[in-house]
């Protein structure tokens, strides 16, 4: 049989496992610990921290979808973060990219200051980094492509390589996109990251995050660490991110749709200073975009002309975007970086990322978009009045 496709495996995989009554879907398993075989002989799980049937089955999928060997769920997606850096000591190194997102930033830079690992943060995004990550000689390179909230591109290929030359691992950050629309792991990386609360879960009602490494080694490594220190999902959250990854490719053809359409109308509107979204041809790294991406996804970011009041006008004047943290739901959120996702960071920091006061981003839903366009239109005619 000719391999699945990734909208067949996330649609088809743990459907009709159950052997005891014959449920379709993966039935919930609640329990915290599980009765031994015999003495001394466990069964497959033995205790809800390092086992559990629904982790397993989301764990699988994520692997499978990402061409990974082995997956790990976690509570968060900032635990997943942390997990990686298990791998450091004292005496190791990770290069970060200086726009990273505000949230991986604080933990980077705050383990770094009690003397977990060393830090060197660069631009990656430009090509002379690749001098930057072998004079470094890291442990590991951190990859956020696109980046958030300004949706810079690294090229994946380009760091992989360089790392590879002083046998540095590579981390990717997928959560922008997904395994949907860009696969790390096949351009080089060794280890992807998921907020599994954004796009994979879809539905903004489960907090949960994801490791997917390429070897069988790696994996058993910090499979052994997110058990040790606790951070493994729960059941339940695993249960509904299973349900809401069956709609991963049509709910984000419908985000990108949106975007799309949002973007171009942005880029045309006189209050708007400038789009950030690769999916326009204006975006400086729009063919990079088009060569490791398998589409541009539902986040757009942009600035407005004018100062913090202006931005805080305009994001009080939607009203089909709620003003919230996160992204990745149905719904259209719209929130002011500066304030919220990357108040975590000091200002010169921030700043050298490119995120000023005047920055909105968006994540766009699967609403109509010609509601969602006029809606932009309306509280941009409330900044003139």
């Amino acid at each position: 049989m000719t391999k699945l496709k990734n909208e067949t495996l996330a649609v088809r995989h743990g459907i009709e496992v159950d052997q005891h009554h014959g449920a379709v879907v993966p039935p919930l398993h609640l329990s915290t610990t599980y009765s031994l075989a015999d003495f001394a002989t466990k069964r497959q799980f033995d205790y809800g921290r390092s086992g559990n049937p629904n982790r397993d089955t989301l764990a699988q999928l994520l692997a499978q979808l990402e061409g990974g060997e082995r997956g790990i769920i976690t509570a968060t997606g900032m635990a997943a973060v942390h997990l990686v850096t298990q791998l450091l000591t004292p005496q190791d190194t990770i290069v970060i990219p200086h726009d990273c997102y505000g949230g991986s930033y604080r933990l980077f830079t705050s383990l770094a200051k009690r003397g977990l690992f060393k830090l060197v943060v660069l631009d990656l995004t430009r090509p002379e980094c690749s001098e930057g990550i072998k004079e470094s000689k890291p442990k590991i390179v951190w990859i956020e492509t696109p980046s958030n909230p300004i949706l810079r591109l690294t090229d994946i290929r380009q760091v992989c390589d360089a790392a590879k030359q002083v046998g540095a691992l590579v981390a990717a950050d997928n959560t922008f996109l997904s395994p949907a629309l860009q696969n790390p792991l096949a351009l080089g990386c060794d280890i992807v990251v998921h907020s599994t609360t954004k796009y994979i879960n879809g539905h903004s009602d489960v907090v949960g995050g994801a490791l997917i490494t390429k070897s069988a080694e790696l994996g058993e490594e910090l499979a052994w660490w997110a058990n040790n220190i606790g951070i493994t999902g729960a059941p339940f959250d695993s249960f509904l991110t299973l349900r809401g990854i069956r709609t991963l490719k049509l709910r984000l053809r419908q985000h990108e749709e949106n975007a799309m359409a949002i973007a171009e109308f942005l880029a045309r509107h006189p209050s708007v200073e400038h789009v950030y979204y690769p999916g326009l041809e204006s975006h400086p790294q729009h063919e990079l975009a088009k060569q490791q991406q398998a589409g541009f996804g539902g986040m757009v970011s942009f600035d407005i002309k004018g100062g913090l009041k202006d931005s805080a006008k305009f994001l009080t004047s939607v009203n089909q975007f709620t003003l919230a943290q996160s992204l990745g739901g149905v719904e259209s959120l719209i929130c002011h970086p500066a304030t919220m996702t990357h108040a975590g960071m000091d200002e010169q920091a921030r700043l050298e990322a490119g995120v000023g006061d005047t920055m909105i981003r968006i994540s766009v839903g699967i609403e109509d978009k010609d509601d969602l366009i006029a809606d932009l239109e309306h509280a941009f005619a409330q900044l003139e009045s």
